[in-house]
């Protein structure tokens, strides 16, 4: 048994698998998933009794290859299933396994099979939706001041343009990620993070009418100045992949962010913001908004 590459074209294909799947990790967002390739990882599936696997191949280093959980609505892989797969396949791990998938099958049966590790640096932050829309209580008021700020200077006296992200500003999008990413120096290292994270953004952004993803931009006086994508992960969770706005202009991050939850998460109990990749200034900022729980994530090693 072999893994076939996903790309793009395959999205269509591999979509139905999705449906309403269960675990709330962002690594189960299957734009994501794809949008990620790049030249050091690329993902790759098979289909095993109608169920979806999906397997990261990385040419460094060699040994974070690894499958996630098997996806298919109303079907789930015990254990044992998981340890033969593995097995057929040729892989030693599993990552991006869920507290809730170790609950259900309980730690002992499944630690007579694995090693169960945590993935600390997966670990994602889960919001209450009302509480990013509507910003109430104590907590909040410095987000809220600097809103206020924001709006006084820019939105009253209509400076302030939205837009949701399609294909004919696609490209506007991507000069606007290739100026933040300036300013970070996102390609001094092309296998960290940041370098990652803005080619699965131009690849997004290159696809965006192909997938099933929300996209939105914010202009100052014209100027691209903040953009956004979300998709829906579970049945009750949306996931923000992408949020960025310039640092230099007060506020407008804060602004920007309360209209993302209002905007693009109608409908949703809770928005998954993803993890801090174990960046400090990331967390602490993920963290000022109070998130209502995180979801560790476990890496499974056959024993």
């Amino acid at each position: 048994m072999t893994l076939k590459p996903m790309t793009f074209d395959t999205y269509a294909q591999l979509k139905p698998y999705f449906q309403a799947q269960r675990y709330p990790l962002c690594s189960y967002s299957l734009p994501s998933i794809i949008a990620w390739t790049n030249d050091n990882f690329s993902p790759g599936w098979t289909v095993v009794d109608g169920v979806l696997v999906v397997g990261a191949e990385f040419r460094h280093p060699k040994d974070s290859r690894h499958l996630i959980l098997p996806v298919a609505p109303g079907k789930e892989f015990a254990p044992e299933e998981l340890r033969g797969l593995a097995e057929e396949l040729g892989f030693d791990n599993y990552w991006f396994v869920c507290q809730d998938y170790l609950d259900r099958h309980g730690r002992e049966a499944i630690k007579a099979l694995f090693t169960i590790e945590p993935q600390d640096e997966y670990t994602d932050y889960v919001y209450h939706a009302r509480d990013l829309a509507d910003l109430r209580g104590s907590r909040y008021a410095k987000k809220r001041n600097l809103i206020k700020q924001f709006m006084n200077s820019h939105v009253d006296d209509g400076r302030v343009e939205f837009a949701p992200i399609k294909g004919e500003n696609a490209e506007e999008c991507a000069d606007f990620v290739e100026e933040w990413c300036a300013e970070r120096d996102c390609d001094a290292d092309p296998n960290n993070d940041l370098a990652c994270e803005k080619m699965a953004m131009l690849n997004t952004l290159a696809h965006i009418d192909d997938l099933d993803v929300r996209g939105m931009l914010l202009r100052v006086d014209g100027e691209l100045s903040a953009l956004a994508v979300a998709a829906d992960l579970t049945a009750t969770m949306g996931v923000l992949h992408f949020e960025k706005a310039f640092s230099h202009i007060k506020g407008l991050y804060q602004y920007f962010d309360q209209q993302c939850a209002q905007r693009l998460f109608n409908g949703h109990v809770f928005i998954n913001k993803e993890s801090d990749m174990g960046v400090p200034g990331l967390a602490k900022a993920k963290k000022s908004y109070y998130p209502a729980m995180m979801v560790e994530s476990f890496k499974l090693t056959i024993k």
